[in-house]
């Protein structure tokens, strides 16, 4: 019985990765196709929400967006071993931070994909009120801060047991 479980457990976690790599894949040809179209300009803009695609060079928000070259290898090597962590922690990993690990992962593998192919990421949503901007994000990294918020959630809810 332990068998069937956890291979169904691994075949759930392995769509929940691939769903979301490919979601991310998906959205972000989308915008990098409106944006040739639109020639570079914004496309949606509302009161809260624009939509215009920048180019992260750096890792989460921007942060260590530099131009050496070499940094930038490095720095993709680390998010690579990371994520080859991620995906043993799924293994070991019960309940909640299985999902949790498992939408992490599928978001990290959508950005490393940006960062190997594009040598940069494309980030498209820009969440505002009035001047005040929130960092541009993608749809990986949408599902990285939820995947993280679980992870902490999680911990919470053991810790209280």
């Amino acid at each position: 019985m332990s068998i069937l479980s956890n291979s169904k457990t691994f075949y759930i976690n392995l769509i929940i990765i691939i769903s979301i790599f490919i979601l991310d894949r998906l959205t972000k040809l989308y915008v990098i196709y409106l944006d040739k179209l639109n020639s570079g300009s914004e496309i949606i803009s509302s009161k809260f929400l624009n939509i215009y695609l920048i180019w992260n060079e750096g890792i989460a928000f921007g942060l260590f967006s530099l131009d050496e070259k070499n940094f930038y290898n490095y720095l993709t090597i680390f998010i690579s071993i990371i994520i080859v962590f991620i995906l043993f922690w799924i293994i070991k990993s019960k309940g909640i931070q299985k999902y949790a690990l498992s939408m992490i992962s599928g978001g990290a593998m959508g950005n490393l994909f940006d960062r190997i192919f594009y040598q940069a990421v494309p980030d498209f949503i820009d969440l505002h009120i009035n001047n005040f901007h929130w960092f541009i994000f993608n749809i990986a990294d949408i599902f990285i801060t939820i995947g993280v918020f679980l992870m902490i959630l999680s911990e919470f809810i053991v810790k209280e047991r």
